[in-house]
């Protein structure tokens, strides 16, 4: 998904911005235009030191997130001590987000999610149920993790996900008790109400371009038969409107930003950046510590309370069977020595599927211009000088969530509108005036797994989302592109509306879309639920509602691998929701709640809309 400085790298804007003010500028001057603050430097520098004692009360596995919640919450009691160990680097260079445009400037996401410097670059096995092809799933590998390279939707999920996943066996994980939590996380730029948070350290904002293409969209919706929703993460979920994202002040607001940077001067904090975790170190059940690789050499450092994993929803399960805690039959095989049978370690692999409905637009207002290089230019050079304009958004403003049939309780399709077209990721440049949707299936029925591929830390593990395995899915795609042509054709976008690009209208019966899909369908990049919660009574269960890894001591996983089942939306949010509860268990603080928080129905289940 990106849509404006794509090809720009030959005209960066920071190399342009130097030829173009040539000697005009001092060096200190520079320093301000470029936010290069010499007391962050000092910290910066300082931080990525491990200093010498080698034992923390707590040592965080994974700086992205999860992780940077928990170092930010763990070390709000000045007498606990925190290691918060990064396999990447930082998302700043000389202490400035300018000179990181590409991760911080939210028009410029696609690079990351295309280059292997922030980025796992994880691909997944050939599915044998979309004709063979690997998929592509980008994971952050930089402060920050993921959330300084996706898309900067804030999307919660719906209230039933948490009642299911309460039901599931993650008691005291329902909507109550995960509500506040969300809360607490957020700052909202329209203020704080019985749903939306006022103090938090996220930064929500929602879009300020007021492009023709997303009203005219939200205005076919209506058109369609849907309700429009004023807050999609609040009371109702059902409908389209405005999006929320993780963009503050014309700058991506990831966790790194939110959480670490406001923490990092603590002296009860250490981070390192550039710090593969290859091994926990047990005695016995116990867990101990950690093994790690640093410039070539490998160390060990040790935890006194506890050790945490937070590297996601591939990360932490292959972590945790590196280490001897996964099925015993798969690590004997490869000669790891087991510490605990946990058969559920790497199972129940659960992601979002996603496909792009493409029309052309008759009008030049899309995106497309945008992209020309002499454009790119001008929109970067406005970003790094004030934050503002085309690159200050990621351009996913509107979309929506309905229900794919009748008796369907809650919304089970998701819609992100896009006034450009996007090819391969973003990887290949958009060649025409186009809009489109990302529109795909919430809750599918198909389940994956992940495996080692080998015991070296450094290799990929054997990723199998298993996508399209049953005829549920299949079917709720079809209807995801037969709902999306039904807006698409009404009033509101008939001054806009050219040629369907995808499928095409040579795409009709049933067979052809279910062709279409199979051929363009790609992941959403939220795996998830591979590490799973639920009672130490279910084999499948991996940690327990405390977030303890189930069998041993000292261990937990707090991150998205930990959802007994994935959420109706975007990742990101619930993420960052788990780490800041996992805090407060950490803490031994009784968790928030907040009861009887009124939640839409739609007074029918016997129509769809």
């Amino acid at each position: 998904m990106s849509y404006l400085m794509k090809g720009v790298k030959w005209c960066s804007p920071v190399s342009q911005m130097g030829k173009v003010t040539g000697s005009l500028f001092k060096v200190h001057t520079l320093k301000n235009i470029l936010g290069i603050n010499e007391q962050q430097l000092k910290i910066s520098h300082a931080s990525s030191q491990l200093t010498s004692e080698n034992s923390y009360n707590y040592v965080i596995v994974g700086a992205g997130s999860a992780g940077c919640v928990l170092a930010n919450r763990l070390t709000e009691d000045p007498l606990s001590t925190v290691l918060l160990l990064e396999a990447g680097p930082k998302d700043t260079l000389l202490g400035s987000k300018r000179l990181m445009w590409k991760i911080h400037m939210p028009a410029a996401l696609t690079y990351n999610l295309c280059d292997e410097k922030y980025n796992w670059y994880y691909h997944t096995t050939s599915q044998k149920h979309m004709d063979n092809r690997v998929m592509y799933w980008p994971r952050g590998r930089v402060w920050g993790g993921s959330s300084s390279l996706n898309a900067m939707v804030y999307i919660r999920g719906h209230a039933e996900d948490y009642n299911r996943w309460n039901r599931e066996g993650a008691t005291g994980w329902d909507y109550e008790h995960c509500l506040p939590y969300f809360k607490k996380a957020q700052t909202h730029e329209l203020g704080s109400n019985q749903y939306r948070g006022g103090n938090g350290p996220l930064h929500v904002s929602r879009g300020k371009t007021k492009h023709p293409l997303h009203q005219a969209f939200l205005e076919a919706t209506q058109q369609a038969g849907y309700p429009f929703t004023d807050d999609m993460n609040g009371y109702q979920q059902e409908g389209f409107g405005w999006m929320d994202m993780t963009v503050h002040q014309g700058q991506r607001w990831s966790t790194a930003s939110a959480y670490l940077r406001p923490a990092i001067s603590r002296p009860n904090l250490s981070v390192a950046e550039k710090t593969l975790v290859t091994k926990i170190l047990f005695q016995g059940t116990k867990c101990i510590g950690v093994e790690y690789v640093k410039n070539g050499q490998t160390k060990k450092v040790f935890a006194n309370k506890e050790v945490i994993l937070s590297g996601g929803a591939i990360n932490s399960p292959q972590l945790l069977m590196l280490s001897g805690i996964g099925n015993a039959d798969d690590l004997k095989k490869l000669g790891i020595p087991v510490v605990c049978h946990l058969p559920g370690v790497g199972q129940n692999l659960q992601d979002h599927l996603e496909v792009y409905v493409q029309q052309k637009c008759t009008k030049p207002i899309t995106l497309y211009s945008a992209q020309k290089p002499l454009n790119m230019m001008r929109i970067g050079l406005e970003w790094l000088w004030k934050f503002t304009g085309e690159g200050a958004t990621a351009h996913l403003e509107s979309g929506g969530f309905i229900r794919s049939e009748p008796g369907v309780p809650h919304p089970d399709i998701q819609f992100h509108f896009l006034p450009s077209q996007v090819i391969d990721h973003g990887r290949v440049a958009s060649t025409m005036e186009a809009y489109q949707v990302h529109v795909g299936p919430m809750r599918s029925t198909s389940v994956g797994w992940l495996k080692l591929k080998s015991t070296d830390p450094n290799d990929h593990p054997i990723i199998e989302p298993n996508y399209l395995s049953t005829e549920r899915d299949i079917w709720e795609f079809r209807q995801c592109v037969k709902l999306t042509r039904e807006i698409f054709a009404q009033k509101a976008l008939e001054k806009f509306c050219g040629p369907e690009i995808q499928p095409g209208s040579h795409v009709q019966s049933d067979k052809e879309i279910d062709a279409f899909i199979r051929q363009k369908a790609d992941s959403a990049y939220h795996p998830s639920c591979t590490c799973k919660m639920g009672q130490p009574s279910d084999s499948t269960a991996v940690v327990d509602p405390q977030t303890k890894v189930i069998g041993v001591e000292n261990l937990r996983v707090v991150d998205a691998s930990i959802m007994p089942s994935v959420v109706s939306g975007n990742l990101n949010a619930p993420t960052i929701m788990i780490a800041e509860k996992a805090a407060d268990i950490i803490k031994g603080l009784p968790s928030l709640q907040e009861k009887n928080v009124p939640v839409y129905k739609p007074k029918t289940l016997e129509s769809q809309r």
